[in-house]
């Protein structure tokens, strides 16, 4: 039977719709250098280094510390006067940027690493530092801000072209998220009406949970079918706006690093892309990614009090700061 001529055109608009959704998935999923594969080879000499640093943070931070948000304000000043000890002991300036949410008192900190050449170009290795309501948090995130810490620690005293500055960001988790209470859309917002140049910024976004279960990987709709089913990869993450970044900031991460990785530059709209504290930067104008384990599309322990320090993977999350050291 002969199609009539309203359906064959149905028909070729469905079909190119289609390949114009593929072609523009393929467009958005597409990353230079080659991921790490096969089973990881023990920690090189720099991951070694990083293995104890990140450790003792996430252990302080979710375990000595705990929950720690402004239903608990004792202990998000607590993780804040450890951050700030930590990064005076390293021997750098340490800044807090103090503002009044819910009536209690909260602090972003930071510390610049000033560079040689070109010190007023800024690149931000940043992290929130609360946890979720009733959660310890080590994976979400004592994890990325271990990350931050570990590489101020690291990189204190090295020659960098530009500024690196770290940032460690406060009220990142609900009521907060995408609010003007923020912590890092605060912070965002302060720097630059001072006009601070940042020319990039990572998130480092609970980095620490991998796993190699068939399965345990999911994705938001039609990401799911250009993407691997296991966790045990690292994800670089950013909306259309911030492309350039992800693909340079992979190439860079895949030359060296000895944990999978995979990228996308993706709609914001997509659930997920925005879920971090790039998120803040990229409201004011920033180029900004989050680097991940992708939390909750992973994590059975997202949010939950078994978000503890034994569910980290302390290998991998050296693994993935070592990568990160060439990237900032």
């Amino acid at each position: 039977m002969e199609l009539s001529r309203n359906t064959k055109r149905r028909l070729v608009f469905y079909g190119s719709l289609l390949f114009a959704t593929a072609a523009f998935a393929i467009f958005c999923s597409a990353m230079p250098g080659r991921s790490f594969r096969g089973a990881p080879p023990p920690l090189d000499a720099r991951e070694a280094r990083y293995e104890p640093l990140v450790r003792a943070h996430v252990v302080a931070l979710a375990e000595t510390i705990g929950e720690r948000n402004t239903m608990r304000p004792r202990r998000l000043h607590e993780a804040a006067d450890y951050i700030e000890s930590q990064l005076r002991d390293a021997g750098y300036e340490v800044h807090r940027h103090p503002y009044t949410v819910d009536k209690a008192t909260c602090d972003t900190l930071d510390a610049d690493l000033v560079g040689t050449s070109a010190p007023r170009e800024i690149v931000v290795v940043g992290a929130h530092y609360d946890s979720a309501n009733f959660a310890p948090g080590a994976d979400d995130n004592a994890s990325g801000s271990a990350g931050v810490l570990a590489l101020a620690r690291v990189l204190a005293g090295r020659h960098a072209k530009r500024t690196i500055r770290f940032a460690l960001f406060v009220n990142e988790e609900p009521p907060y998220f995408g609010r003007e209470t923020m912590g890092s859309l605060v912070y965002a917002r302060e720097i630059r009406a001072r006009g601070d140049d940042v020319v990039a910024m990572l998130s480092l976004e609970s980095i620490g949970y991998f796993t190699e279960a068939p399965g345990s990987q999911r994705y938001p709709g039609i990401v799911s079918a250009l993407y691997p089913d296991r966790g045990d990869f690292v994800a670089f993450v950013g909306d259309m706006g911030s492309r350039g970044l992800v693909r340079d900031s992979i190439r860079t991460f895949r030359a060296t690093a000895h944990v999978a990785s995979e990228g996308a530059a993706l709609p914001a709209a997509i659930p997920g892309v925005d879920w971090s504290d790039h998120r803040a930067f990229r409201a004011v104008g920033y180029s900004a990614i989050m680097v991940t384990d992708t939390a909750t599309f992973r994590n059975p322990n997202y949010h939950r009090f078994s978000d503890a320090v034994e569910s980290v993977d302390y290998a991998q999350l050296a693994r993935v700061v070592a990568g990160a050291e060439d990237v900032v």
